[in-house]
């Protein structure tokens, strides 16, 4: 949302709050998708490390909902779109297509396609966010994962052995890379959220 609304609510604070939280839990899932990649090459210290990580982010987010329980619940121009309801819109229409690649790649026996497929659609769904939410940071989100996915599919050899040991590159670097991205935007839109509080404990 943009931050130079004269008048910030605690939705406003909150909304900002929940982008925080849903970035660090499905980056937290894209890591874990990125250590399956390395077919149990130093999975379990990487995952402890990722939930920590995301964690951290998580309760950040939590953080900024305590700190707007004293703001009032004026209603912003923001807030006054019927956002939850396009959200979860698009929110399904993302869920749903996420079932169908999983579906087709798996019957024509190239699953590996999915996890390439998923971080597109993820990332177009980041384009209707960014214009529903008025988020430009969501805009640069969207073109990395697209852009990451398009990358690996068309360059990137699907395995490479690292010595002995043999990993999946397109889980790996769509998993991670996928991780980063997100993780990214969620310290951006935590950045947003804390100067959002200011400014209202300001007012």
């Amino acid at each position: 949302m943009p931050v130079s609304q004269t008048v910030v609510s605690k939705s406003d604070v909150r909304g900002t709050a929940s982008g925080v939280m849903f970035m660090a839990f499905f980056g937290t899932v894209w890591a874990d998708i990125g250590i399956g990649g390395l077919k149990g090459w130093g999975s379990i210290y990487l995952l402890i490390l990722a939930v920590m990580i995301g964690a951290v982010l998580f309760t950040s987010g939590i953080a900024l909902i305590k700190g707007s329980r004293n703001l009032s619940n004026n209603t912003s121009a923001y807030s006054s779109k019927n956002v939850g309801k396009w959200f979860n819109i698009v929110f399904a229409i993302e869920f749903v297509l996420i079932i169908i690649a999983a579906v087709v790649c798996n019957s024509i026996g190239h699953f590996d396609w999915f996890f390439p497929i998923m971080a597109i659609i993820v990332g177009a769904h980041f384009f209707l966010l960014a214009y529903l939410f008025q988020v430009k940071a969501y805009y640069v989100t969207g073109s990395l994962l697209c852009l990451l996915a398009i990358v690996t599919l068309l360059f990137v050899p699907l395995e490479v052995n690292l010595g002995k040991h043999q990993v999946n590159t397109w889980w790996l670097l769509i998993g991670f890379g996928s991780m980063l991205i997100l993780w990214a935007t969620s310290v951006v839109i935590l950045s947003m959220g804390r100067k959002l509080l200011g400014m209202a404990q300001n007012e």
